[in-house]
């Protein structure tokens, strides 16, 4: 490890620029890119501004520790899936609730009522094409530029599209260095769930 002086000036300029609602993903192959989202939301939520959490791979009835959370603290959040492909019965009805979650959550985008709208998971349903029948990730990335100015939307998930990427205006990846699955470590509830 290398011994860094600490700095006694900022390291950067104030932005002279104009708030607005920011498009934020997290992305990559390393973990906490839904903490990180349920993080801002937080945040968000703190300072008394509308959130509202959609989760596009769970289910509605989840009740993983986010979920009890939130119910506590009356952030609302909605599972729009029916679990993971893999978990999937049938894949086209997958694919539908994915569609009709996004019908919402366009909605809930542009009626502008929430400060934040978080689409957990959201990477998921546009690079399996299930978004397709409804104009794909153009109509995707439409819908984020056309939005309310003053609604921020943070979506995650690996391998988000390269269109959304561009679009955004913070993009962070994470990246896995080492993961304690791959230690032959099962999941842990208050970790992973």
């Amino acid at each position: 490890m290398e011994i860094e002086t600490p700095p006694v000036c900022k390291p950067y300029d104030k932005p002279e620029g104009e708030r607005r609602g920011l498009l934020i993903v997290n992305t990559g192959d390393g973990k906490g890119k839904s903490t990180a989202a349920f993080g801002l939301a937080l945040r968000a939520h703190g300072r008394s501004k509308a959130v509202k959490i959609f989760q596009f791979m769970k289910v509605p009835s989840a009740r993983f520790g986010e979920h009890r959370m939130f119910e506590q603290i009356g952030m609302p959040i909605e599972g729009l899936g029916d679990g993971f492909s893999w978990k999937s019965q049938d894949l086209e009805h997958s694919a539908q609730l994915a569609r009709d979650g996004w019908q919402r959550a366009k909605a809930t985008i542009m009626g502008g009522e929430y400060f934040m709208v978080v689409l957990d998971e959201f990477t998921y349903p546009m690079i399996y094409g299930w978004m397709e029948p409804l104009g794909g990730v153009e109509e995707v990335v439409q819908t984020l530029f056309d939005r309310p100015t003053h609604v921020h939307v943070v979506i995650t998930g690996r391998r988000c599209p390269p269109e959304i990427i561009e679009l955004a205006d913070t993009v962070t990846e994470m990246t896995k260095i080492k993961h304690a699955f791959n230690a032959g470590i099962p999941a842990q509830r208050g970790i992973e769930d």
